[in-house]
């Protein structure tokens, strides 16, 4: 399937197809129960995609052809709306068959998805290929654009990949603000998320807040050291293709490095805040290293009671299970993750494995209603393991 996949990209690049590509959130497809289940599409890139959707008129809408190749799914028509009444005020694509599409099916919740629209200048898109990705394809996707995360889309337009744009806070550097020896070298993802937490300490704020703020905060600073370092490199121009596809596989793999080390660099900082007693991949037996261990690696070699073990995972749809035979000793496992919802299928599963799912109390609202009471906060983890 991988290759049918890269197949498929290759097919749809060129100047006329424009990329949105996402992790699906549980408001996506139908797992919150959502009245309009379907993709979220950022207004600018709607009003860009579908200029007639720009009409001071209620809940303006286009319809266009769409097909779910990944799924051999036949071309059907399907809905943009903009919702533009009393509160709400969001673009959503609908109408996609039901459950039937792996578009909206609730078991979709926290797959990347590749939406490639045709345009033509000045007017509406008029069709969308559609590739719902399956765990083997993320990876081909994510080696041509870098990390696909929850919570931040990513628009390819000419076949140049972009993050979204971050907005301008204190966490966007320039070459006058940031530390000196950085303009000469690219600082480690320990060095940023320590620089964050500098800049964000939020005291006073709960756990899950001080996470969420700092790793929002770290991305926009990320973005604004690799603009500095990386565009007056591209600004030189390349002596051959090679050198440029080498350059950009460089530029990708240090993106996929921040995006895999990201939650941990974090979680640890605000555990040692919290006076935490903890031990953060060192092995628990054999070549087995845990992310982190509570109260430490020596007291679970020692066999010591009780023992705790988080596992932090940005996404979890199809990664949870790798966690499983992950310290021995302890049968109970929590996971921390950043996804925007799991479906109850997925949820029970996981509750049947032995495993606690842990995420920040502000995406609470993203899961279906029926688990919420049994997923646990970031705070309530650091309130047990202190106890």
């Amino acid at each position: 399937m991988s290759e049918d996949f890269r197949s498929w990209l290759d097919a749809h690049a060129g100047d006329e197809w424009h990329w949105y590509i996402k992790r699906l959130a549980a408001n996506d497809t139908n797992a919150t129960g959502a009245h309009q289940a379907g993709p979220y599409l950022p207004k600018q890139q709607a009003f860009d995609l579908f200029p007639s959707l720009r009409a001071q008129t209620p809940n303006p809408k286009v319809v266009f052809a769409a097909s779910v190749d990944s799924h051999g799914l036949p071309e059907r028509d399907v809905t943009v709306t903009w919702y533009n009444q009393r509160s709400r005020n969001e673009c959503r694509i609908t109408r996609w068959g039901g459950q039937v599409s792996p578009v909206v099916h609730p078991d979709s919740t926290g797959a990347a998805v590749v939406l490639a629209f045709r345009k033509q200048s000045g007017t509406d898109s008029d069709y969308c290929a559609v590739w719902v990705c399956r765990e083997a394809e993320v990876e081909v996707l994510e080696e041509r654009v870098g990390p696909v995360e929850p919570g931040l889309p990513l628009l390819v337009s000419g076949q140049l990949p972009l993050f979204r744009a971050p907005t301008q806070t204190s966490c966007t550097l320039t070459a006058a603000t940031m530390p000196a020896d950085w303009l000469t070298r690219f600082p480690a993802g320990q060095e940023i998320a320590e620089y964050c937490a500098q800049l964000r300490r939020a005291p006073g704020k709960p756990v899950d807040d001080r996470l969420l703020i700092r790793r929002a905060c770290e991305y926009e600073m990320f973005l604004s050291i690799e603009k500095i370092h990386v565009l007056p490199r591209l600004q030189q121009g390349f002596a051959s293709v090679d050198e440029f596809i080498n350059y950009s596989s460089s530029v990708n793999n240090r993106r996929k490095s921040r995006s895999g080390r990201s939650l941990e660099l974090h979680l640890n900082a605000l555990f040692r805040e919290e006076g935490i007693s903890f031990s953060h991949g060192e092995v628990s037996e054999g070549n087995k290293k845990p992310d982190f261990l509570f109260p430490s690696a020596s007291a679970y070699r020692r066999g010591e009671k009780p023992l705790w073990m988080l596992a932090a995972k940005t996404t979890c749809k199809d990664r949870w299970r790798q966690i499983l035979n992950e310290a021995n000793l302890i049968p109970n496992k929590h996971l921390i993750t950043l996804q925007e919802g799991v479906s109850t299928n997925q949820f029970r599963e996981m509750r049947d494995e032995g495993v606690t799912l842990v995420a920040p109390a502000r995406l609470h609202r993203a899961y279906p209603a029926a688990i919420r009471p049994d997923l646990m906060t970031l705070e309530t983890f650091v309130q047990t393991v202190r106890r």
